[in-house]
């Protein structure tokens, strides 16, 4: 199957996320894309919450692809997005205490995609995430994710936990990441 690579390159001005949103929309929705409404308003949410990470958190501009099956007639297939940015250092998974205003992009991004993780490339690294709108929704796995919180007696919370089949969503190598995870007690 082809696959049609798009992409925008973003500015460092938070107000470019909105720019990325509407670029991003035009591009999931109309015929010929086989994208249906909803998925492309979870695209959509995704390409929000990754540039605006991107931005706000390097303060320098990033390149958001979007990667969509090709193939006239064939039914949708897996949709990638990505980020790229400027800074060398790892995504880091918050979890937002009810009251906070922020802190919850990943989350919603690890909540909403089939797969999702980070890469270097260059001198920053590449955020993706995927979604396969005929697969069965990701189920989470009983056990913690690291040796690291079975040691010390913690246990990762759920969202950190290993996607059964697949590498977690740190590290090629699975687990936390050595404590990356949103610790709890």
């Amino acid at each position: 199957m082809q696959v049609l690579q798009v992409q925008l390159e973003v500015g460092a001005d938070p107000a470019e996320v909105g720019r990325a949103r509407r670029w991003a929309r035009s591009r999931l929705t109309g015929p010929g894309t086989g994208v249906d409404d909803a998925l492309a308003d979870t695209l959509i949410l995704i390409v929000s919450e990754l540039v605006t990470n991107a931005v706000v958190h390097t303060g320098s501009p990033a390149v958001l692809r979007i990667q969509l099956p090709a193939a006239p007639g064939c039914p949708p297939g897996t949709v990638r997005v990505e980020v790229a940015d400027a800074s060398a250092h790892p995504p880091l998974q918050r979890h937002a205490d009810r009251e906070e205003t922020n802190g919850r992009g990943l989350e919603l991004v690890d909540g909403l995609a089939n797969r999702w993780g980070w890469q270097p490339e260059g001198e920053g690294k590449r955020i993706w995430c995927e979604i396969d709108p005929h697969a069965p929704a990701p189920a989470r796995s009983a056990a913690p994710c690291c040796s690291r919180c079975t040691r010390w007696g913690w246990r990762c919370r759920s969202s950190c936990w290993r996607w059964p089949g697949t590498a977690s969503s740190w590290a090629a190598g699975g687990g936390c990441a050595a404590g990356r995870c949103g610790w709890d007690r």
